[in-house]
């Protein structure tokens, strides 16, 4: 029997694909919002694929503060630009 890949749905784009390919960002318990790296923190979590423009489109269209619950800093969004842009 095939194993199940899981799916998860990016924010910026909308697009459904596989969830070792997105980055995930969390709501801790405490509140915190981080960019979760090995994607097995506890905590909300959201995806995005790892391109500019979706994160563009995810700010824009405030994806990441309805899918987490919370506002999301300008420092978080920084911090996503730049390890954008290691990637």
């Amino acid at each position: 029997m095939a194993k199940k890949i899981p799916m998860r749905q990016c924010v910026g784009c909308r697009e459904i694909k596989m969830k070792k390919e997105l980055i995930r960002i969390i709501r801790t318990p405490e509140g915190d919002v981080v960019i979760d790296t090995k994607g097995k923190q506890n905590g909300r979590g959201a995806y995005l694929c790892p391109s500019t423009g979706c994160l563009l489109r995810a700010r824009k269209g405030k994806g990441l503060e309805r899918a987490l619950k919370t506002a999301i800093p300008d420092e978080i969004y920084h911090r996503l630009e730049e390890e954008l842009k290691q990637i």
